[in-house]
């Protein structure tokens, strides 16, 4: 494979590209820093530069990747507006589009065992992502009575979950050659029977 060039004042993102598609090839504790370099054809050397360590260039990646997933997030809710139904259905579907587009970022974020506290940074990229889920779930769970309306963050934490799951198991687990549904179909029935239980959609919907 050639070597990513870089012009000058562009190292930093050619480090995280390489580290990106390293991070697919071999997983985020499977390369090293000179490896990194080696593939964007700089020294050792020239790492240290931009970042003290591995875990670093892989947050850097992952902060990266929750900018991206926070604009599809936003973009998937925007599209479904005015309704809150297909706003929240929406963001779902990105969920999985994020992770089958950008399985680098994906695995940075998600599979690297780096805290999103590492840096205030990946923090806010973090939170603004969720927060774009949480959002699409309070408007949702309006339509539910007080009394039985579960707080919105725990609503939009069981979606995520949810998600996450079907990411894992059915597009990056191999599970999805056992199963005769696509994990679009896997998702979208289990968040339809997800909201009927609260009673958001209709039985029959």
């Amino acid at each position: 494979m050639p070597k990513r060039g870089y012009h000058h004042g562009n190292l930093r993102e050619a480090l995280v590209e390489a580290a990106l598609t390293l991070i697919e090839e071999k997983g985020p504790s499977g390369f090293t820093l000179s490896e990194a370099a080696k593939r964007a054809g700089v020294t050792p050397a020239a790492v240290y530069r931009h970042f003290e360590g591995r875990e670093d260039l892989i947050a850097e990646a992952a902060r990266q990747g929750y900018e991206i997933f926070a604009d599809l997030m936003e973009y998937a809710y925007e599209t479904g507006q005015p309704s809150a139904l297909a706003s929240f259905e929406a963001t779902g579907r990105a969920y999985l589009a994020f992770a089958r587009r950008y399985p680098g970022h994906y695995v940075a974020m998600f599979e690297s065992g780096i805290s999103i506290n590492r840096t205030p940074e990946l923090a806010m990229a973090a939170n603004r992502a969720s927060g774009v889920l949480e959002k699409a779930a309070e408007q949702l769970s309006e339509h539910i009575p007080p009394e039985k309306r579960p707080p919105a963050a725990m609503f939009s934490a069981h979606i995520w979950a949810m998600s996450h799951g079907v990411v894992e198991l059915f597009t990056r687990g191999g599970a999805g050659s056992r199963s005769p549904f696509s994990a679009e179909d896997l998702l979208e029935s289990g968040i339809g029977v997800y909201l009927r239980g609260l009673g958001l959609v209709p039985p029959d919907g």
